[in-house]
């Protein structure tokens, strides 16, 4: 079995969960079968060995992103040759996944991260082009073979957004963590590099509407101020995001000196040692198919506090792993909520210790990339065969 895997983001342009989706399960199913990465990359980048890049011809820099992608899903349909399955991730690489499988006579399967119908405030990133990642989007969902939702709520969402499809053709495999790379790790070395001392949370994600980082920082000014806040986030959606949030974290950190601001990715390593050093890792999503992170965190021993809201309630158990605070569009009733959570949590260092112990133990056990891969492989498999009937 040869699969061609195509991605927008792949290393060293890695910025996000459905990158690091990607990445994890490329690993885990090359144990098993052949897989051809075809990814975006930039101009400059250096070839990688494990993956085909197909990066945007310079005279096309000025186009819309959306029109970008486009441009580069044609380059990558054209040469996705030689296998018997197509598998794209995000909607940036979908209509690749779409037109390849057409023209080589292939079958598509698609993971869903994200839905662009739910992301309405993408347009605030895209302008016009939102209309032209909506329609791709809608068009390579509807002509695939199979949907892979990386969570129960995720399948949901994905037959509210596109009714004509088949409710039969979307199926459920869960997102994934390597429990292994992401273990409790201790080095006050790393600490120090970004000043951090004491007690303190911390939020991980990009800068865009849908993570809740406004939400957070606006609860965090009614948080018990003993506790530090590391917020490691960067790459901004659009500059009227970046400016809101900068704004937000300058005004929080003129009333506290602990509260501290990562724009640069962190790498792996640094990750895991701020994870396991903190009290609590926060996710106040106002929209996320599972979480990735989410899971990162648990692996590292700590307790979560997040948004009861799309895939996260399958990850995050309220009262075992964490707590969980509804969100229901209401942002000030969310921040009270939130900013209530995190101050009794915070409260009971015991029991946040052994939200974190359950988490690692629930990661372990229930969300393996072999597992992962191994159902993946089946999917595969049971298309391939229904295409040669």
């Amino acid at each position: 079995m040869k699969i061609g895997l195509i991605t927008k983001e792949w290393p060293p342009h890695i910025y996000g969960g459905a990158g690091v989706h990607a990445l994890q399960l490329t690993m885990a199913l090359r144990a098993k079968i052949d897989v051809q990465v075809h990814t975006f990359g930039n101009n400059g980048d250096e070839a990688p060995v494990d993956a085909t890049i197909h990066p945007l011809p310079p005279q096309y820099s000025s186009l819309n992103p959306a029109l970008a992608a486009l441009m580069t899903d044609i380059d990558i349909a054209d040469s996705v040759t030689g296998v018997d399955l197509l598998h794209s991730h995000t909607w940036y690489a979908n209509m690749a996944g779409h037109l390849g499988g057409l023209l080589h006579g292939v079958p598509h399967v698609i993971t869903a991260h994200s839905l662009e119908p739910d992301r309405p405030w993408k347009a605030e990133q895209l302008g016009g082009g939102y209309q032209i990642s909506s329609w791709a989007e809608k068009t390579a969902y509807e002509g695939a073979d199979a949907i892979i939702a990386v969570s129960h709520g995720m399948r949901a969402d994905v037959l509210k957004a596109y009714p004509a499809l088949d409710p039969a053709k979307v199926h459920v495999i869960l997102n994934g963590v390597d429990t292994q790379t992401f273990t409790p790790t201790t080095n006050s070395e790393i600490q120090g590099e970004y000043g951090i001392t004491g007690r303190y949370a911390i939020f991980i994600g990009r800068i865009t509407r849908q993570k809740g980082l406004a939400h957070l920082l606006r609860a965090w000014q009614k948080v018990n101020p003993d506790v530090g806040l590391v917020i490691a986030a960067g790459n901004a959606d659009e500059p009227g995001i970046g400016a809101e949030i900068e704004e937000l974290i300058v005004s929080l950190q003129q009333a506290r000196a602990n509260v501290w601001w990562i724009q640069d990715r962190l790498s792996i390593d640094h990750m895991k040692v701020l994870l396991t050093g903190a009290d609590l890792f926060l996710c106040p999503s106002i929209y996320e198919p599972l979480g990735i992170v989410n899971l990162e965190a648990m692996a590292c021993e700590t307790a979560v506090l997040a948004s009861a809201v799309g895939g996260i309630p399958e990850v995050v158990q309220d009262g075992i792993t964490g707590k969980l605070v509804a969100y229901h569009g209401d942002g000030p009733a969310f921040e009270e909520a939130f900013a209530h959570a995190a101050n009794s949590l915070l409260a009971q260092p015991i029991k946040l210790k052994e939200f974190g112990a359950a988490g690692r133990k629930r990661a372990i056990a229930d969300f393996s990339w072999d597992s992962i891969a191994d159902q993946t492989i089946s999917l595969y498999a049971s298309i391939i065969a229904s295409r040669k009937k």
